[in-house]
C-alpha cells in the first residue's frame, strides 16, 4: 500500500511516521521545506488536561502520553521536558501587588505579578516543534518514508470520481492507494478538487529571544499605558532561548507557504508586551521574529478522517493552537484508519469531516 501525505508540517510528519511502524510505503510531498509554516514557530507547549470537558479531550490526553513515550524512546533531542505554568497579571505603570499570589521568577517586571499556579510538570510539558517535526519526518524516513519537493496541484481521481488514484505535483501524476489532505490552512485549496469543508487561517506573530530565564512557562494578562490589551505567552526553552506570542496580524493567507512574513506593527505591539511583562527579556537580543497561520475550522474542531464521497481520500488538519499538542495522536490514530479501516486509540467521530457542509469550489475563485 502507498500513501501519499501532502504537507510537511507536523501532522503530516506524524502520520508519515505511524503509517511507516507498520511498514506501509508512506510519500510526503512538501513545497516549502518540513516545518516552515506553524510547525516550525509555535510555541511547542503541550498540556495533557487542558481540552478536558470538550470533544478534543481524548485526542489531547493521548497526545500528550505519546509526547511523553517518543521523548523516552528516541536518541533524538527535540527539547522535550515537563515544565509547570504560571498565571501572570501585568499593568504598566501601575501596582499589581493586590494580584499577587505567589513569588513571581526574577525575570519579571516591577509592574507584574503572579496570580496563581496553572500546572505543575505533572500535566504539561514543552518541547521544540520545528526539532520534534523534523525527528518525526526523519524516524519516517529511516523505516521507508520518502520526502518529496514539490507542490500539489490537484488529485487524480478514478473515472466514476469515485476514488482518488493519486495527486497532481508539479505538472505530473503521482499514483497513491491513498491521499492524506494534511497542508494545514493551504488545506483550503484542496477544496477546488475534493468534497470538503473550508479551513480558515488565523496569523499569529511570534519573538524567539537570546534569553533563558526560569523554566516555567507565563499566560499573561497585560495592559499597556498606551491601552493596549492582549494575552501573552512566554516560553522559556532549554536551548538558552524564550520564545514570545501574542499577537495578530491583518494579513490574509498568500497562497505560498514560503510568503509569509511578520507585520512590523504586530511585531512591535508584541515588543511593547514583552516589555511590560519583563523589561529585561525585551530588552535582550531578538533571534527572530516570525509569523504563522493557524488552521482552524468554522466549528473549531479538527478535520480527521474520510472525505465524504471519495475513496481513499482523507483530510486531518484544523487543529487551531493545539497541533503540536496532537500531532502524535492524530498521526497514529490516522494510522490505524487507512491501514485497519477505523481508529482505535482515539474515537474519531467528533472530528468527522462529513459533519461540515463542503465548500462550493466557486468560492474560491471569487
Amino acid at each position: 500500500m502507498k500513501v501519499l501525505i501532502c504537507g510537511g508540517g507536523v501532522i503530516g510528519a506524524c502520520i508519515a511516521y505511524f503509517l511507516s511502524l507498520r511498514g506501509i510505503e508512506a510519500v510526503v510531498v512538501e513545497r516549502a521545506g518540513v516545518a516552515n509554516a506553524a510547525s516550525g514557530k509555535s510555541g511547542g507547549f503541550l498540556a495533557r488536561d487542558w481540552c478536558d470537558g470538550t470533544p478534543v479531550a481524548a485526542l489531547a490526553r493521548r497526545g500528550f502520553d505519546l509526547h511523553a513515550e517518543l521523548a523516552q524512546g528516541s536518541e533524538r533531542d527535540w527539547g522535550y521536558r515537563r515544565v509547570g505554568a504560571l498565571g501572570v497579571v501585568a499593568r504598566e505603570g501601575r501596582d499589581v501587588s493586590r494580584f499577587g499570589r505567589l513569588a513571581p521568577p526574577d525575570w519579571l517586571g516591577a509592574d507584574s505579578a503572579v496570580h496563581g499556579r496553572l500546572s505543575t510538570p505533572d500535566t504539561t510539558a514543552q518541547l521544540h516543534p520545528a526539532a520534534f517535526t523534523a525527528a518525526m519526518m526523519a524516524g519516517a524516513t529511516e523505516c521507508g518514508a520518502r520526502l518529496v519537493d514539490g507542490c500539489v496541484q490537484g488529485f487524480a481521481l478514478s473515472p466514476d470520481g469515485k476514488r482518488v488514484t493519486g495527486a497532481i505535483v508539479d505538472d505530473a501524476e503521482l499514483a497513491a492507494d491513498a491521499v492524506v489532505v494534511a497542508l494545514g490552512p493551504w488545506s483550503l485549496l484542496a477544496c477546488r478538487w475534493l468534497p470538503l469543508p473550508a479551513v480558515f487561517g488565523v496569523k499569529a506573530h511570534s519573538l524567539v529571544f537570546d534569553y533563558e530565564p526560569s523554566p516555567e512557562s507565563l499566560f499573561a494578562d497585560v495592559e499597556t499605558e498606551g491601552g493596549e490589551a492582549a494575552h501573552p505567552e512566554f516560553y522559556p526553552r532549554p536551548d538558552g532561548t524564550t520564545y514570545v506570542c501574542g499577537s495578530s496580524g491583518e494579513q490574509g493567507l498568500p497562497v505560498d507557504p514560503a510568503d509569509v512574513e511578520p507585520e512590523p506593527d504586530a511585531v512591535a505591539r508584541l515588543r511593547r508586551l514583552t516589555a511590560c511583562v519583563s523589561p529585561v527579556l525585551a530588552a535582550s537580543n531578538v533571534l527572530a521574529e516570525q509569523a504563522c497561520f493557524r488552521p482552524v475550522t468554522a466549528d473549531g474542531l479538527p478535520l480527521i478522517g474520510p472525505v465524504p464521497g471519495i475513496a481513499g481520500a482523507y483530510i486531518a488538519t484544523g487543529h487551531s493552537v493545539w497541533g503540536m499538542l496532537n500531532g502524535p495522536s492524530t498521526g497514529e490514530a490516522m494510522a490505524e484508519m487507512i491501514a485497519d479501516g477505523a481508529a482505535t486509540t482515539v474515537d474519531l467521530r467528533p472530528f468527522d469531516p462529513a459533519r461540515l457542509d463542503p465548500l462550493d469550489p466557486a468560492a474560491l475563485r471569487a
